[in-house]
């Protein structure tokens, strides 16, 4: 709230200059409390694909977590009023490749009752082509 009060002043005072600075800023703050949210979502999303591929099998709760999470990462990514996307396909793929360690770890704690450890949950997936179904997942319309 304190930048709107200082982006009037600085518009006020025509100080325009200092104006778009601020602006830049906040569209800046904007876009990464976005990529964070996706990120999170990305995680969960992650972790159910993970425990299906790996378990060969899936539950109703699994795939309403896997439809929630896609449609939730495609709400946020969207931006309502300019269109477009805050994170194009480079930094959605950024994003798959950092949330997935994260995901394999948490996976791993729930995949086969916690009986194996990441490294060895890892070993009985494929992780790209997980990560490439997020990827699908997320980018279809």
């Amino acid at each position: 709230m304190e930048e709107l009060l200082t982006l009037r002043q600085y518009i006020q005072q025509k100080k325009y200059d200092q104006a778009l600075k601020l602006v830049a800023e906040l569209e800046e703050m904007s876009k990464e409390d976005k990529l964070n949210k996706i990120y999170s979502y990305t995680v969960i999303l992650l972790i159910h694909l993970i425990k299906q591929k790996a378990e060969k099998r899936t539950t109703r709760s699994w795939d309403f977590s896997i439809y929630n999470f896609t449609k939730e990462i495609k709400r946020i990514n969207k931006r309502r009023k300019s269109g477009g996307f805050y994170a194009n396909q480079e930094e959605l793929i950024e994003i798959l490749m950092d949330a997935f360690d994260t995901a394999i770890r948490k996976a791993s704690l729930e995949a086969f009752e916690g009986k194996y450890s990441p490294e060895e949950l890892l070993a009985k997936i494929d992780s790209d082509e997980i990560q490439y179904q997020a990827l699908k997942l997320i980018e279809d319309e």
